[in-house]
């Protein structure tokens, strides 16, 4: 397998135009209506060893972030991962990845022309982080309303926004951000699920249609719930995150994180999100 431009040393391999590559070759041309309008959707699944948690969701909400952008998707769910499983299988079997099938417009002027979508899938070197922790501050930039962008696809569209407030946040000395809805409730941080805890109770924000409702984020509530802890879904305002006892993300990048400062304030990674990592890696053991 190849070295990729991107990251030197990094082991790659891309499905493209029905057929495995080493590396990342070039898929999208000028004129693409991709390349130059943003009609791109994507998802990630991460496989930790060989132990690959949620593929098959994974694979189904890349189908649905397509249709949402008028893209036609043109592989089952169930054939998307086994062209994941059989690509992994050029890797060694100790090495984390991410499993990154996309689907993107060659043709269209605004709008795509559906029938020539073209779906890639990127499998890469990716080692999981390690959960040292990470600091956050509150943006001024807000998520959009579902009536204002595509809040309900993976789209590469609404990245950018992610990226400012995540560039505002470093400029400030802070590793990401904590982004509010437009009604000025807390929606998440910048590009993971959030929760908190506060004598005893997990709480999280309640989708709403501004942010995705994330995989991992469903995941680690099904396992608290079947732990015997219920996590309250509900409107959260940023004043309560300065009052919280614990306060971590979820994500399928980094999978469960500490958040260690909120503006001024330390924090620790307490008993609650040890337990909530803990089920998680069980849970994903068993994939």
């Amino acid at each position: 397998m190849a070295k990729t431009m991107n990251e030197p040393g990094r082991l790659t391999r891309t499905y493209a135009d029905g057929e495995w590559h080493d590396g990342s070759p070039p898929v999208l041309a000028p004129d693409s209506q991709a390349m130059w309008l943003s009609s791109i959707v994507f998802d990630g699944a991460r496989s930790i060893g060989r132990h690959i948690p949620d593929l098959d969701l994974h694979c189904r909400r890349v189908n649905r972030s397509a249709e949402i952008l008028g893209l036609n998707p043109t592989l089952e769910a169930a054939e998307i991962e086994a062209l994941a499983r059989d690509g992994m299988k050029a890797f060694p079997p100790d090495i984390d990845l991410y499993i990154c099938p996309m689907y993107y417009a060659e043709d269209g002027f605004i709008t795509p022309v559906a029938e020539s979508t073209k779906f890639v899938l990127s499998i890469y070197e990716a080692p999981l982080p390690e959960p040292a922790g990470f600091s956050a501050c509150l943006s001024s930039f807000r998520r959009p309303d579902r009536d204002q962008a595509p809040t309900e696809a993976k789209a590469s569209c609404l990245y950018p926004n992610v990226a400012r407030a995540v560039q505002e946040a470093r400029d400030k000395g802070f590793d990401t951000a904590v982004v509010l809805d437009p009604f000025g409730n807390v929606a998440e941080f910048a590009y993971t699920n959030l929760f908190f805890t506060r004598d005893g109770q997990i709480v999280t924000p309640a989708p709403n249609g501004t942010f995705l409702n994330g995989i991992t984020r469903q995941r680690v509530i099904q396992l608290l719930a079947a732990d015997g802890t219920e996590v309250e879904e509900r409107t959260v305002d940023y004043g309560e995150l300065a009052e919280a006892d614990e306060l971590f993300s979820t994500g399928n990048y980094s999978k469960i994180m500490p958040c260690i400062r909120l503006d001024t304030r330390d924090l620790q990674p307490g008993p609650v999100y040890e337990r909530v990592r803990a089920l998680y890696m069980e849970f994903a053991e068993g994939c």
